[in-house]
């Protein structure tokens, strides 16, 4: 059920190592990188809620309901993923990563909902926290290539304007491992069909005319946000900071290095991958040890805890300057990230109504993707004025960033939704 959440989260972790070194072998500048990477909180805040609520309104006894979304999403990230490494000037990556994003958050919505649709309630918590090790188990793949790619081709002389040829290869398995999981889960997975009740809404909602039926996905997920539990504002205010200072790590971890390690971008962008293939590493491992730990302790100590251990990882990143040493950290990071993938997401799914559940999921993605788009409108001034474009100091900002949302995680409870 979770193979094709390898595809998608290799796409994510080429974005998350892979992109922003690319924009910078392309010509940009370092405080122009945070609003090139708005892309995903765009698509993401506009795809995944209408997707969400779409796939709710959707069943074909061929196809099921949440399927041919992500299907489609994942042929196009496929696509977009083949040609990204040919990306010739900086404008034609920067719309790539666009379409890129459309199809990645069109895959992984419905994926989400997906889970929570084939799982009782008692094994929701293993459902998202084996879906948190195929997290792990995709960007670890993306990051370990582009390391070994690195080692086998990257000979070549850095040329500004020219993406370097050792990059192509990760790209293009990316590539085809985004259509094939996907196609493994939507062969072998059959989904559980609608009941009555929901069958007689969804053939309601098609004898509608076209324009109601283009109005109703907004109509939902504004219903749903009206009626939303306040478990999720809560959480919401988690997420801002929680988010923020994820894509500070990813933007900028790639410049750290150039600074605290004197590397040219394409040894800081090699190191940042060794980086993420640490934590995530210990993602796979830890992901379903989560699971009997919340079941002791609760989700909210051990969702709380792992945010914490998050902060003391990026204030101590910056302070290493040995490259071995510096993967240390990611210990801590690799238990926040299988938490922060897994968690929430089994959390919320207890808390919301079944027949809602992929608006809902949607409007979870919201609560990332907002974050998201405020940071990337935001940092790069704060960067370049405050922080005085200093690499060091936007890595002590994200640490500050996670110890705020482990402090407003402790007002996380969960209480089971009313159907």
């Amino acid at each position: 059920m979770n193979v094709g959440f390898l595809g998608i989260q290799y796409s994510f972790g080429l974005q998350q190592t892979a992109i922003n070194p690319i924009f910078l072998y392309l010509g940009a500048p370092e405080d122009m990188l945070p609003i090139l990477n708005i892309a995903g909180p765009v698509t993401g805040l506009v795809v995944q809620p209408i997707i969400g609520a779409m796939s709710d309104k959707t069943w074909s006894p061929r196809w099921g309901r949440r399927k041919p979304y992500f299907l489609i999403g994942a042929l196009l990230g496929s696509l977009c993923l083949f040609a990204f490494p040919n990306s010739p000037v900086l404008w034609f990556a920067v719309g790539l990563l666009w379409i890129l994003d459309v199809g990645n958050n069109m895959a992984m919505e419905p994926y989400r909902a997906f889970v929570g649709d084939k799982l009782p309630e008692k094994q929701l918590s293993l459902g998202f926290q084996m879906q948190s090790l195929f997290v792990g188990a995709g960007i670890l793949l993306a990051n370990g290539s582009i390391i070994l790619f690195q080692n086998w081709f990257g000979g070549d002389t850095e040329v500004v304007g020219k993406i370097p040829q050792w990059l192509y290869y990760s790209f293009y398995i990316g590539g085809i491992l985004s259509i094939t999981t996907i196609l493994w889960s939507v062969l072998k997975t059959p989904e559980i069909p609608p009941s009555e009740k929901e069958l007689a809404e969804i053939n309601h909602s098609r004898n509608q005319g076209l324009a109601h039926r283009i109005k109703e996905p907004f109509s939902e997920i504004t219903e749903a946000i009206k009626a939303m539990p306040k478990f999720m504002w809560k959480l919401s205010a988690v997420y801002l900071f929680q988010w923020y200072a994820l894509f500070v790590y990813w933007q900028f971890i790639t410049p750290l290095f150039r600074q605290t390690l004197d590397y040219t971008t394409s040894e800081a962008a090699a190191q940042a991958a060794k980086m993420n293939t640490t934590y995530n590493i210990v993602t796979m491992l830890v992901a379903l040890a989560l699971v009997p730990l919340t079941l002791r302790f609760g989700s909210r100590k051990v969702y709380t805890l792992s945010l914490l251990c998050t902060a003391i990882a990026l204030f101590a990143i910056p302070n290493i300057e040995d490259p071995n040493l510096v993967l240390i950290p990611m210990l801590l990071f690799g238990i926040g990230w299988a938490a922060m993938m897994g968690i929430p997401y089994s959390m919320v799914s207890r808390v919301v109504p079944q027949d809602r559940r992929g608006v809902y999921m949607g409007i979870l993605n919201m609560m990332i993707v907002i974050p998201m788009g405020i940071q990337t409108l935001t940092f790069g001034s704060i960067y370049k004025y405050l922080l005085s474009g200093n690499a060091v100091n936007a890595m002590f900002f994200a640490g500050g960033c996670f110890s705020i949302a482990s402090i407003l995680a402790l007002r996380l409870k969960v209480n089971k939704a009313k159907n």
